[in-house]
């Protein structure tokens, strides 16, 4: 077997997810809405700007895990495995040719797919063999998200295989604060296994009307099929008056098996992923803080999350699922270390003496956690709490903004990436909606979504802080306020020092004077990766009218 080696690398230079295709919305006889195609790498955007109406989702890091000596050669990995299984015909028609000709300009992007889906993979191909699907839908998480676990769509969808909330819990994905099993590896595969088994039974057996509907209904689907039947003309996806992204949607796919299956033709040569299992499960039994797993398992407590992208916190679901993936040469060491673990060292805990006017969703928000997880600590069945009466907490074991992944920590990024104009500062309150907000502002609700990291049609929660960003004019380059919980703001830098408060983070500082964890780190000479210490001083500079 070959040494397996996990290297984690984060390029930062700014790669955004983009939509390669805007999809259509379902309609309400479909089981999962249309996704919308994401892609880690602006090329993309600016190749197929002239064919699609692309839009930049949210940026995500484009993370890639290396899992073997690349100085190795392996003629039997996993992409021969996958060629010697390929069923499916691939035509020549001009718009397969168009999405074959796209990916084999683009070789670079090839690579950081499959690094990429580099841990994930094996354990996929072995799935789709067990259940005698066809091994093409190994390929459908490159289409369908770039084999990002933490791609996003406006449209809801979530994880590598684009789930929308509903079609998720349909099929067996666990969705709730802490955890999101869309974007679990194997909660999705299996989901995504079991619906397109559906859909295939659903089309009579034509796996490619399955595709089709896979990406926008299968009630669409099914409309086109029976318009045709009606007019006497073929049934077959190529012959079906289907929405753009769909008609180029499963050309994508055959594109890319057609490339896998003769990549020399191509004048490609395949990133090698090796045919072995690489991670593996792990039972974990109960809630294990991500930072504390990480160090059992001696790996960056950003390789364990990469690794396990459902995990919406700092610590994996009280009520579980109770695993973890963990490269396989890591297992033994870390099984070793948690069998050692007393049930409280699980968590880090905090004592909390309450103090008037608290109530359990204060306090469960002001340490990260869930109200839940507190009475079931504390043992309260109700909302009923007593000032001067004191509450275990559990908390994170590191600071907030180590746990890079989490959602909070992936939100504040792509609130923090600047953009034209200038910046506004809304705070939701009771009544507000996406709509009233964008006409306040003059910018459309998907612009308000995408700056602030969620889709148009996700609720919105009182005292949400959103980013929205103004044009400037000749009336507006004056501080003003238009609401009680809205500032806008023009910048004016002021050099600070701030004096370091208990409880204090990178995170919970950045987010307080709305700066860059990076630039507190420059500016100042430290590491995110080190404590600050009550007392500390801290160089700031600071926009004043960002913070009033």
């Amino acid at each position: 077997m070959k040494y397996l080696l996990l290297s984690i690398s984060i390029i930062l230079s700014g790669c955004q997810s983009t939509d390669l295709s805007k999809k259509s919305v379902t309609d309400e006889n479909s089981i999962k809405q249309a996704p919308e195609f994401i892609a880690s790498t602006a090329e993309i955007n600016q190749a197929l700007l002239a064919d699609e109406n692309i839009d930049i989702i949210h940026p995500v890091d484009d993370v890639a895990f290396s899992l073997k000596d690349n100085s190795l050669q392996n003629n039997n990995d996993v992409w021969h495995r996958i060629r010697g299984q390929l069923s499916f015909d691939i035509p020549e028609n001009n718009r397969l040719v168009m999405q074959r000709n796209w990916y084999v300009k683009h070789p670079s992007y090839l690579d950081r797919v499959a690094k990429r889906a580099e841990p994930f993979m094996y354990y996929i191909v072995e799935e789709l063999e067990k259940n005698n699907v066809p091994i093409e839908l190994a390929l459908l998480p490159i289409v369908e998200s770039a084999f990002d676990p933490f791609a996003y769509s406006h449209g809801r969808a979530s994880g590598m295989w684009q789930f929308v909330p509903g079609t998720g819990k349909r099929f067996g994905m666990k969705q709730n604060w802490w955890y999101d099993g869309r974007r679990d590896v194997i909660a999705s595969t299996q989901g995504a296994i079991a619906y397109m088994k559906y859909l295939h039974k659903f089309f009579d057996g034509d796996w490619l009307l399955a595709l089709a509907a896979y990406n926008s209904g299968e009630g669409r689907v099914q409309r086109a099929v029976r318009k045709n039947k009606k007019l006497g003309k073929k049934t077959d996806f190529w012959s079906l008056d289907l929405p753009k992204e769909t008609r180029a949607y499963v050309p994508k796919l055959l594109a890319l098996a057609d490339i896998v299956k003769r990549p020399g033709h191509f004048n490609l040569s395949l990133y090698e992923i090796p045919n072995e299992e690489v991670i593996s499960q792990v039972n974990i039994k109960s809630q294990l803080d991500l930072a504390k797993a990480a160090s059992l398992a001696e790996l960056s407590l950003t390789e364990l999350q990469r690794l396990n992208p459902g995990f919406n916190r700092w610590s994996t679901d009280p009520d579980g699922p109770h695993r973890l993936l963990l490269p396989k040469h890591k297992i033994e060491h870390f099984e070793q270390g948690i069998a050692k673990l007393s049930k409280d060292e699980r968590l880090a805990w905090q004592r909390y003496k309450i103090k008037n006017g608290d109530n359990l969703g204060y306090i469960a928000n002001e340490f990260h956690t869930s109200i839940d997880l507190i009475r079931q600590v504390n043992g309260i069945s109700g909302n009923q709490i007593r000032a001067g009466k004191h509450l275990l907490i559990p908390v994170a074991a590191e600071s907030l903004d180590s746990y890079i992944l989490s959602q909070d920590q992936r939100i504040a990024k792509k609130q923090a990436r600047p953009q034209q104009g200038f910046k506004v500062s809304h705070i939701v309150v009771s009544g507000d909606n996406l709509w009233d907000i964008g006409q306040r502002y003059k910018v459309t609700g998907s612009k308000i979504a995408k700056w602030n990291g969620f889709a148009p049609r996700d609720t919105l929660k009182l005292g949400q802080k959103l980013v929205i960003w103004q044009k400037t004019t000749s009336e507006n380059k004056r501080v003003t306020t238009t609401r009680i919980n809205s500032v806008v703001e023009q910048a004016i830098m002021r050099n600070i020092t701030y004096k370091v408060r208990r409880g204090d983070s990178f995170a919970r500082i950045a987010d307080k004077f709305n700066v860059r964890i990076s630039d507190i780190e420059r500016w100042n000479s430290l590491s995110r990766n080190k404590y600050l210490q009550p007392g500390q001083r801290l160089k700031l500079s600071v926009d004043v009218t960002n913070n009033i």
